[in-house]
């Protein structure tokens, strides 16, 4: 006979008074997530290698002889997949801000908190590199209890020596990588190899990255992602019963109860409540009671959860990817209209940004009349306006580069000749610009000039010309 199951999800309201890693007396409760293993934890293990390899070789890829990316700002130079940056790009900059928090919105209204779980720095670095030489050091879980716990020995003393050694030598190589990203790969070369005191700067901040994020990873841990991190916090508001989150299916689950020896099968609810989904947790919860905002969607605690299932001959899913929608009217997962137009949006704001970015013009110019100065008569009778003129060239080729004024009458002649602009450089200069006194019929006439650059025009340009008038 199949047992009443309850039609709502269980509370505990204790959960929602206490954090995760807290003790009664309001301590902090050290966690000690177990290990997992499963289909989710090999994909997580292959999606984190990829990223870190990604992450260290960043910034020593070069094409072309340039960063793949650089992060300068400092010089306020940015290179992202190899194309420069400048302040006068600021506008794509804003529209990439806008474009990514919307992204990010839009990304966890439909698919939950998943980037957290398989893509954020903080998780990447935190279970697949620190928490895994911690095991190899410290032995499992209930291994480090026990040391924890004990006194101290020659054993405890040596582990925790090497295993926080290892920690600081992490530390020092990411603190190494993030500024190597900021300054660029041969200025830190110079940096590493050069006299420390030479660059008691770049020395210090490298130290200070190195004390932050050991800090991080060796003590601070889960309350990064529970307390810190802003993004738990926003997805609050942002998740409703149809994201897709790691959830458990508190309907098949409930009544949850011991698995009796005698027994092949649950006698309530599939749930044996064998508490494994909160040991694996890396930030303590419990995802019986519901979705919480500390859950970063890991999905460890799904891996652990199939491998009981298979023992106790239920079928897999207990704890799964799906939304609170379809957990209560037992609809598998389906690729809904909504989904599909925020997805669209996303598709068509990334489309945007990338149209920005292959239509950005190769020479950026700004002219400007020189400030404090009015017109000047020649000795031939001209009339002349003296002007300033800053030429970017944003690719990572030589370019030539000419002016022309669309006025007849009009000659313009600089102050130091300019035919090209050499490649990723700010090139400044002046000119001069003249015109006959018939010309000018008034006190600031409008005038339009034209950049050329390999016979093409690549830029016009309207400026005031300053005279007597009439």
């Amino acid at each position: 006979m199949t047992p009443n199951l309850p039609l709502t999800e269980p509370t505990d309201d204790y959960f929602r008074s206490h954090l995760p890693n807290q003790n009664e007396n309001g301590g902090r409760r050290w966690l000690y997530p177990r290990a997992t293993s499963g289909t989710y934890t090999r994909w997580r293990t292959g999606v984190a290698v990829v990223l870190l390899a990604a992450l260290f070789a960043g910034p020593f890829v070069w094409v072309d002889g340039h960063p793949l990316f650089l992060f300068n700002v400092l010089e306020r130079r940015f290179i992202f997949f190899g194309v420069t940056f400048w302040p006068q790009d600021f506008y794509l900059v804003a529209i990439g801000l806008i474009t990514f928090i919307v992204f990010v919105s839009l990304f966890t209204v439909v698919y939950g908190r998943v980037f957290c779980g398989w893509a954020c720095p903080q998780t990447i670095f935190m279970e697949m590199v620190f928490r895994k030489i911690e095991g190899w050091i410290e032995g499992d879980v209930n291994a480090r209890k026990r040391l924890d716990a004990s006194p101290w020995t020659t054993e405890k003393v040596l582990k925790k020596t090497a295993k926080h050694a290892a920690f600081l030598l992490i530390s020092f190589a990411i603190s190494n990588t993030f500024l190597a990203y900021i300054i660029g790969r041969d200025q830190w070369l110079t940096l590493v190899t050069d006299n420390p005191a030479q660059h008691l700067a770049g020395l210090f901040a490298m130290v200070v990255f190195t004390g932050v994020f050991y800090a991080v990873f060796a003590y601070l841990r889960e309350i990064v992602c529970t307390t810190i991190c802003p993004y738990g916090r926003l997805q609050g508001v942002m998740l409703d019963k149809n994201s897709l989150v790691v959830a458990y299916d508190y309907i098949r689950g409930e009544p949850r109860g011991k698995l009796k020896k005698a027994e092949l099968t649950p006698a309530k609810g599939d749930c044996i409540d064998c508490k494994l989904c909160v040991h694996v947790c890396p930030t303590g919860i419990d995802i019986r009671n519901g979705t919480q905002l500390e859950c970063i969607n890991c999905t460890a605690c799904m891996d652990v959860c199939d491998e009981v299932m298979t023992k106790v001959s239920r079928p897999p899913g207990l704890i799964r990817i799906d939304s609170q929608q379809g957990i209560e009217n037992r609809q598998p997962f389906r690729f809904t209209g909504r989904i599909r137009a925020y997805t669209g949006v996303l598709m068509a704001l990334l489309a945007v940004l990338g149209f920005l970015l292959v239509s950005r013009p190769a020479l950026d110019v700004t002219i400007l009349r020189a400030p404090g100065q009015l017109f000047q008569l020649e000795p031939n009778g001209r009339i002349a306006n003296l002007y300033s003129v800053e030429v970017i060239n944003k690719t990572y080729q030589p370019l030539p580069v000419q002016f022309r004024i669309s006025h007849p009458d009009a000659k313009l002649n600089f102050v130091q000749p300019l035919t090209q602009i050499a490649p990723g450089e700010l090139t400044k200069t002046m000119f001069f610009i003249t015109l006959p006194p018939k010309a000018v019929r008034q006190s600031n006439t409008t005038l339009q000039i034209e950049i050329i650059s390999n016979g093409t025009v690549v830029d016009q340009i309207e400026t005031n010309f300053l005279g007597p008038g009439r």
